[in-house]
């Protein structure tokens, strides 16, 4: 089969795969739509660490049953499925207790960190346990099902985080996952969102996905203005979808007393947090990582589209325009935001 393979860091190219076996409680699915996640462009640089050579990336994706293993009941050959980025045991203790993206024993598609090397799902086919499997409505667009993995990211932060109707909720940045939690956050009761980015271009589309005001942060006192927005209080809860310092104090300094922080955003290893000002005004500050079983709702959301996706689509390419597509994201081409690998075109 063909894969897209990245040899060295920077280096990737079209390259013949063997086809991945499988055993008797596996699923090979013929991958029609791949997304290129912001962590791919990360590792294909090396700076997370957790791409290392060589290695078949991609893990929010799609496809057709091939062919199942002896064991497997629930899939056959023609179903259209999509598959979790985690590849969890199912016999951990956080996995007893629901918590799959916690297993003990975890991998990733895609990765490869030292511990273990998983290739992915930029190639014409992808070997999954049937457990981390999900039958897609025939009607649903593969593109519109590769971005079920970024989708189940932001409705996850939006279980996490502690909202009662009628609250106001901050989502600190409007890249695609901030776009995904402001829908998220709306759906799980929240009357009115405040988005905030430095790029107009993101606040546009987080206004046309259902944000209720918008603050470009280089341009206003975004604390300040929020509390203008709230009656002086603050915003209930806020999400921060960005990773670093800067963006954390805001989303903590934009909540009110008692409010909540979801930690979304993954971007540096470690943060300077206000420690008194959390202490003080009993704050709640949440982690959230990945998703934990809320594919079958994510379905259900991009199907009756109650979240939209399709907007954020900059690109659809094949394998061989793959490797153009990682260089233009990799220097920061203006305006996009997913392209999706379909290996069959």
């Amino acid at each position: 089969m063909k894969a897209l393979l990245l040899s060295k860091y920077k280096e990737l190219s079209v390259t013949d795969f063997d086809k991945p076996e499988i055993g008797p409680n596996d699923v090979l699915v013929q991958v029609r739509a791949c997304g290129i996640c912001g962590s791919d462009i990360h590792g294909y640089d090396g700076s997370t660490g957790r791409r290392i050579p060589p290695l078949v990336m991609g893990h929010e994706a799609a496809g057709v049953v091939s062919e199942v293993g002896s064991n497997v009941k629930d899939l056959q050959a023609g179903d259209h499925v999509t598959f979790d980025s985690t590849v969890s045991c199912g016999e951990c203790f956080y996995c007893r207790k629901g918590k799959i993206n916690l297993c003990d024993n975890r991998m990733v598609l895609g990765v490869s960190c030292g511990e273990y090397r998983r290739h992915g799902a930029f190639a014409e086919y992808v070997s999954v346990p049937q457990h981390i499997c999900y039958k897609l409505p025939k009607d649903l667009p593969f593109e519109r099902a590769a971005m079920i993995e970024a989708v189940s990211v932001a409705v996850h932060a939006a279980n996490r985080t502690p909202v009662e109707l009628g609250d106001t909720a901050v989502v600190v940045g409007s890249g695609m996952i901030g776009l995904l939690a402001i829908q998220a956050i709306k759906l799980a009761g929240c009357a009115h969102v405040i988005a905030v980015d430095l790029d107009a271009g993101r606040l546009e589309k987080a206004k046309a996905l259902g944000a209720d005001y918008t603050l470009k942060a280089d341009e206003v006192d975004v604390p300040a203005e929020v509390k203008k927005l709230t009656g002086g209080r603050g915003a209930d809860v806020a999400l921060e979808v960005v990773g670093a310092t800067a963006t954390i104090k805001t989303a903590i300094e934009s909540v009110r007393k008692g409010g909540s922080i979801t930690l979304v955003g993954n971007l540096a290893p470690n943060v300077e947090m206000p420690l008194q000002a959390i202490v003080t005004r009993e704050l709640s500050v949440y982690g959230t990582c990945a998703s934990s079983g809320e594919y079958p709702a994510c379905i259900d959301l991009l199907a009756s589209e109650s979240i939209k996706v399709d907007d954020m689509i900059t690109a659809t390419a094949s394998l061989e325009e793959g490797v153009e597509w990682f260089a233009r994201l990799y220097g920061g081409e203006p305006g996009a935001m997913k392209v999706i690998i379909d290996p069959t075109r």
